[in-house]
């Protein structure tokens, strides 16, 4: 699979049974449909917001940032905000087949649902220790 931001070859990242699709040259993430529900349940983390009829259903954002398509139907990928405090902006298949994260937005949303799920009791150290193991990422 080629990387839908840089052009660069993914590689498969497998961790806890959850395969993701990792560019080594910009450090973006692919998730296809599914897998980050996987990721945040894993974690213990609320995926809710982030089902894919819920992140269709976002209104398109206008962005300078290139658009990307989908490295699986080659569709244009739509461009929404997810978050606050900074606001995430994320790329999703028109067709529901994933959802693309430019390097570190992944980490940005993830500390954020962890601000926000007080009931997630060491979420924190888990999703370091997760980044840590996966995609090399230092705090």
């Amino acid at each position: 699979m080629d990387c839908p931001a840089c052009k660069g070859v993914m590689v498969i990242v497998e961790h806890d049974r959850i395969e993701l699709d990792y560019c080594t040259e910009c450090a973006g993430i692919w998730f296809d449909h599914g897998e980050l529900d996987l990721l945040l349940d894993r974690l213990d983390l609320d995926s809710s917001a982030f089902s894919m009829d819920r992140l269709l259903a976002l209104p398109e954002k206008r962005a300078t940032e290139a658009t990307r398509s989908c490295p699986i139907c080659r569709k244009k990928m739509r461009k929404v905000v997810v978050g606050s405090d900074p606001e995430v902006l994320i790329d999703v298949c028109p067709k529901g087949d994933g959802i693309w994260f430019d390097g570190g937005e992944v980490q940005q949303v993830l500390r954020q649902l962890i601000d926000k799920d007080a009931s997630a009791g060491g979420g924190e150290g888990r999703v370091i220790s997760f980044l840590g193991e996966v995609f090399r990422a230092s705090e």
